[in-house]
Order: structure tokens, then C-alpha cells, then sequence
């Protein structure tokens, strides 16, 4: 996936800090999502942890990253859709955690609407399917 980290964050009024556009850059690499131990590891000594922390945090708030938790009860993080604001996330579609390689895939399924009873207001919508994915699936075959 091609992003402009910086454009990115003129779109959500932030300041572009080496930092900031690093983490993007980081995530943008792959097309699965990326967990906060997994991001320290990648970027190593340049980002300490409590700054990735609030960038994460921040960049949740604004509509740039959603987050999905894994099987294991740890955050992920992905890009969200360019319909995403910091009002509301537009990312109601289908993640896939495989349970091989614990890979978590944002699939291009939507969930269907689901109606609230009176009195509830859904903010965000998350479904998890499990399972083994496309790249393990073909890995198994190969044995």
C-alpha cells in the first residue's frame, strides 16, 4: 500500500515529526496489521515507547489507524479507509486472525448493518473471522 505520511497528517491537522511519519511508513509496509511490540522491535532505538504509544493513540483518535485485537488480547493496528474522520471510523469490514502465523488481515467484507434496539448507539462494529490464511494455507499444501 502507497501512503504520504505527511499528507496524512496535514489531512488531520498534525504536525509531521520524523517520528510520526516513521510509524506510518512502518505500517504501510505490509498488508496485515501490526501490533505495538511488533512496531518497537521494527523501529528500534528511534521511537521509544511511550512516544509510540501516544502516536498510536493519537493517530486512533484522529482517524488514521483502527485498531484490532488479536486472539491473544493484544492491540493491532492498520490504516483506516480515507472515509475515516476523527468523529467516526468507517472500518466496519472483516478482519481475518490467522491462527497459524497470527497474522491479522483487514479483508474487503463488509459487515452487514445491524440494527440497535431504542436507547443503544453502536459506535464501532468489529468482526474477527479465525482461521488459517491464504500464504499458510498454501504452506500446508506444500508439505
Amino acid at each position: 500500500m502507497h501512503i504520504d505520511p505527511v499528507n496524512i497528517l496535514k489531512d488531520h491537522d498534525l504536525k509531521h515529526t520524523k517520528q510520526r511519519v516513521r510509524v506510518l511508513e512502518e505500517i504501510a509496509l505490509d498488508t496485515v496489521a501490526i501490533s505495538q511490540p511488533e512496531l518497537e522491535k521494527k523501529l528500534g532505538k528511534e521511537i521509544d515507547r511511550v512516544t509510540l504509544y501516544r502516536i498510536l493513540n493519537t493517530y486512533e483518535d484522529k482517524g488514521i489507524l483502527h485498531r484490532i485485537m488479536d486472539m491473544n488480547g493484544t492491540a493491532n493496528y492498520a490504516i483506516c479507509s480515507s472515509s475515516c474522520t476523527e468523529h467516526h471510523h468507517h472500518d466496519e469490514h472483516v478482519h481475518f486472525n490467522c491462527s497459524n502465523c497470527q497474522k491479522i488481515y483487514c479483508l474487503d467484507v463488509k459487515i452487514p448493518s445491524i440494527k440497535m434496539p431504542p436507547g443503544f448507539t453502536a459506535s464501532s462494529i468489529n468482526t474477527t473471522a479465525y482461521g488459517i490464511c491464504e500464504k499458510c494455507s498454501a504452506g500446508m499444501k506444500a508439505d
